[in-house]
């Protein structure tokens, strides 16, 4: 079982500062060592199993995060959202939904944090919002872009568990329409509780026309991809290239808003991002191979069927370790390291692989708002120009009474999951 410190040791690096890429190095340089594995040999299959052309999607969407930020799309998606969501806790709610039609475009946390924050957080303000509500709101509902297809998690999930990419994106759609309905309810539930909104006088209806208009181009871009993807014109990896095309264009021609310097950042930026990810998915790859030839996953689902004893309490198990995991680690080393890990006793207590798929992204949005690491809410106070501390409170409200009820309820109703893969004839 020297497999299982594996994890334990991750999470030890990641801690002392390590990078996250050089995190996993360490814990295959482990794993060589015990197991006395080959390393040429594991190094040949692991570039083989990056040989895949699916992984081709993921710096696409990545740099369509980017440009969408630099290109002036983000400004007017949120522009058009905050004309439409009205009435009481109208601005969150506004937040909530940019987020949304964000992550139906990207599927990435950190450009939409970048974006939405800038734009929305002192209009928020002037409406009374305190400054750590506006950074839990933004770092949990940035977060749709993972449930949200398409998303770049789900991509991981599906290389690294050979599954559908599509059916992973069709799994999360359901738990991600009640996650929003949550969050908007929640945050009309605290206005006038745990703080006041400030009225500000409507805008003319004209320029609601006009910025809808103006907002046509951008909001084009999910229906396009979701559209395209499952309806059969062309498959995930074809939507990230038609996605970052359009952004170009619609940036670039239509909105003009594009420089070489943007251009040249988005493109920088993307590449870092990317580099990164595929360093992780390499030697995730390499330590994902040495655990199954050693067994560690079905000793795991041995030894966890033999002290817990039901399903229930397998799956209630498997929550909890997914949230501890997200809140020490990013959503890419939970999504490539955990799940597979997992997987054996899901599929054991009669778990869909791509249900399982919707668990890890549900537990994402719960561990990467939670203290100790907290990466999305750290970049959410970075951005909010506020304290951690005054967003914890906060963020531990959202995800208790939305985020986590949101988890259990994907966990144990199935069907939330399956029911839309199924219609698409995708299981």
């Amino acid at each position: 079982m020297y497999g299982l410190i594996a994890l334990p040791l991750l999470i030890v690096l990641m801690g002392l500062g390590l990078p996250v890429a050089w995190s996993f190095a360490g814990v295959l340089a482990y794993l060589t060592w015990v197991y006395d594995v080959n390393l040429d040999t594991l190094m040949l299959q692991g570039f083989r199993s990056l040989n895949s052309i699916v992984l081709v999607a993921l710096p696409l969407f990545i740099l369509t995060g980017y440009l969408m930020q630099s290109g002036g799309i983000a400004r007017r998606i949120i522009a058009f959202v905050s004309r439409l969501a009205t009435g009481r806790g109208g601005m969150g709610t506004a937040m909530v939904l940019s987020s949304s039609v964000f992550g139906a475009i990207s599927g990435t946390a950190t450009a939409a944090i970048a974006s939405i924050g800038s734009i929305m957080t002192e209009p928020l303000v002037e409406r009374g919002y305190p400054r750590g509500r506006i950074a839990a709101l933004l770092g949990v509902s940035s977060l749709l872009g993972i449930l949200i297809p398409p998303s770049i998690t789900m991509i991981l999930f599906a290389v690294v568990t050979r599954q559908s990419v599509a059916a992973c994106f069709a799994a999360t759609i359901g738990p991600a329409i009640i996650l929003i309905i949550g969050l908007i309810l929640y945050n009309r539930f605290l206005v006038g509780r745990a703080f006041e909104e400030v009225d500000i006088p409507d805008e003319k209806p004209e320029r609601f026309a006009r910025v809808t208009f103006r907002a046509l181009p951008a909001l084009s871009l999910p229906l396009i991809i979701l559209g395209g993807i499952y309806g059969g014109i062309f498959t995930p990896t074809e939507a990230a290239a038609v996605a970052a095309v359009a952004t170009l264009v619609i940036g670039g021609l239509i909105y003009r808003e594009f420089t070489w310097s943007s251009l040249r950042k988005s493109v920088v930026n993307a590449a870092e991002t990317t580099g990164t990810i595929i360093l992780i998915l390499l030697f995730s790859f390499m330590i994902s191979r040495i655990m199954s030839f050693e067994r560690v996953p079905q000793d795991l689902t041995e030894a966890i069927q033999s002290i817990v004893g039901s399903p229930i309490g397998a799956l209630l198990l498997v929550n909890l370790v997914l949230i501890i995991a997200g809140a020490l680690m990013d959503d890419v080393s939970v999504t490539v390291v955990v799940a597979p890990l997992f997987l054996p006793l899901m599929v054991a207590n009669g778990v869909e692989p791509v249900h399982f798929a919707a668990i890890v992204a549900c537990s994402v949005v719960i561990g990467a708002n939670s203290p100790p690491v907290a990466p999305t809410l750290f970049l959410s106070c970075k951005i909010c120009r506020v304290p951690i501390l005054q967003a914890v409170g906060p963020a531990l409200g959202l995800m208790g009474f939305v985020a986590l009820p949101v988890m259990l309820v994907t966990t144990f109703w199935p069907g939330l999951s399956l029911a839309i893969p199924r219609w698409l004839d995708l299981l």
